[in-house]
């Protein structure tokens, strides 16, 4: 067993996700002393797989995939053969039909009609004569790339569904992050339009290897390997106090679910918990502008309704993108095409229906009785199952899942970044703790970035392209 070296450094990593993990596996194969804090009582952030009777329930469908051989050496040396070959297939559902995800154009044109699918040329056409001048929102990017018809089909509502509002609202950098290249609906235009095939469009058609067991069981294996070289990983410690000089980080108070508070001093410190919650923890608190930019940061969360049904097939795709806005969910997952081993009865299939909510809004607040039954409602609804095929359900939240980027965020963004920039042994990484909509690939880099800049290295984290590992 690798030993933890006794020197000068020891570093304090708050939250045990892909990101966390990733920087404490890289500091404890290098000997330094490292410890993870995790609030919660499992490890791997939005990554985690929820277990409940046997059955093995995946929070937002992590396909794993990268481009980096760093990454995909990790991810075999950890599981080797429980890792495992999947093939993707996807679809849209729309009034009543699907469609092929990626979009082919024979299908795409019969589910639309030829009515409907010469309203959509006809759309692009004009955009093209009459674009937006200034692209500002995502409305507008998309409007001037595919028309209005395609946008207002196959963009508006998917999209209001995940971040709760307009279109009109969400900033123009979005889309072009998220279609601009590898992503849900950057090759929509080629069905329609007669676009030549995309690079996108091979990767989305690729395979992509998962756990046996969900994406929990990769970061669960990340924790036994740096608990085996030395260091450790506390679960069941959320960071609530963060003490500093004005210069440096000192220590960090955490408690448990019991209120036992303790706390952990270090030398660095890697932050993986949302920026946000970050400097409003901090004591001394940071100034009144900090503070009110922080604030302002809003997040998504995630909220998902997991049902163990008496049927042994519904439908073959690991996941169905619902854009019909007479439901309110917005992506439906079936586990049993993931993994067959995350279903312990081959007879039963278990979905997973996911909403986007903001926490403690209207919809957060439900009962869970009352979710449940939403959710079997709109199964209905899309004719995938009825009420009387359900054994049992349970719903599971993530109030921070996914950071908004909303027309204006960047200004209160880059306030909070220079405050926090001027904590010399602190650095932030992973989906919340930079405020980027990444993919846990990305937050493992970030955290291997940010261990390798305590060993003497000096990336800029932020300017790791948020896309260059994206599925």
């Amino acid at each position: 067993m690798a030993k933890v070296k006794k020197n000068r450094e020891k570093v304090i990593i708050m939250g045990a996700g892909p990101a966390g993990l990733g920087a404490a596996l890289e500091l404890s194969r290098k000997g330094i002393e490292a410890m993870a804090v995790e609030k919660d009582d499992v490890v791997g952030g939005i990554s985690r797989t929820l277990k409940y009777k046997g059955y093995y329930f995946d929070e937002g469908g992590h396909a794993f995939f990268s481009k980096s051989d760093e990454v995909n050496k990790i991810w075999h040396a950890l599981l080797g053969p429980g890792l495992v070959k999947v093939e993707r297939l996807s679809r849209i559902y729309y009034q009543g039909k699907y469609f092929d995800f990626p979009l082919k154009p024979g299908n795409a044109l019969f589910g639309m009609g030829f009515m409907g699918s010469m309203a959509i040329l006809g759309s692009y056409v004009k955009s093209r004569i009459f674009p937006y001048k200034k692209e500002k929102t995502f409305e507008q990017w998309v409007c001037n790339r595919f028309g209005k018809r395609l946008y207002q089909i196959f963009f508006k509502t998917y999209t209001e569904k995940v971040w709760g509002i307009p279109c009109s609202q969400i900033g123009a950098e979005w889309a072009r992050q998220r279609i601009g290249r590898h992503s849900l609906f950057s090759t929509i235009g080629h069905a329609f339009l007669g676009r030549t095939k995309s690079r996108t469009e091979d990767i989305l058609t690729r395979d992509f290897r998962y756990p046996l067991l969900g994406p929990g069981m990769m970061y669960e294996a990340m924790k036994a390997e740096i608990e085996r070289m030395g260091n450790s990983v506390l679960v069941d410690c959320e960071v609530i106090s963060i003490d500093h000089n004005q210069s440096e980080i000192l220590s960090v108070t955490v408690r448990n679910k019991t209120e036992k508070q303790k706390n952990f001093g270090g030398t660095k410190f890697i932050s993986t918990i949302p920026i946000s919650l970050l400097v409003q923890r901090m004591t001394p608190k940071p100034p009144p502008d900090v503070l009110e930019a922080s604030r302002k940061l809003r997040y998504r969360g995630l909220l998902v309704v997991h049902l163990i049904i008496e049927k042994e097939n519904l439908f073959p795709d690991n996941w169905l993108f619902i854009h019909s806005p007479e439901v309110k969910v917005a992506r439906i997952q079936n586990y049993k095409n993931w993994s067959p081993q995350m279903v312990p009865d081959p007879t039963k299939t278990s979905l997973g229906l996911e909403y986007f909510c903001t926490e403690n809004d209207d919809f957060w607040n439900q009962p869970e009785e009352r979710l449940i039954a939403i959710a079997i409602e709109e199964l209905k609804k899309l004719n995938i199952v009825d009420e009387h095929a359900i054994l049992d359900a349970l719903v599971f939240k993530i109030p921070h899942a996914y950071p908004v980027y909303y027309r204006g965020y960047r200004e209160h963004l880059e306030t909070v970044k220079r405050y926090v920039a001027t904590l010399a042994n602190l650095q932030t990484v992973g989906r919340g703790g930079m405020y980027q909509y990444n993919h846990m690939y990305h937050s493992i880099l970030t955290g291997l970035m940010a261990a390798r800049n305590i060993l003497g290295s000096s990336f800029d984290i932020w300017q790791l392209d948020v896309n260059e590992e994206d599925y």
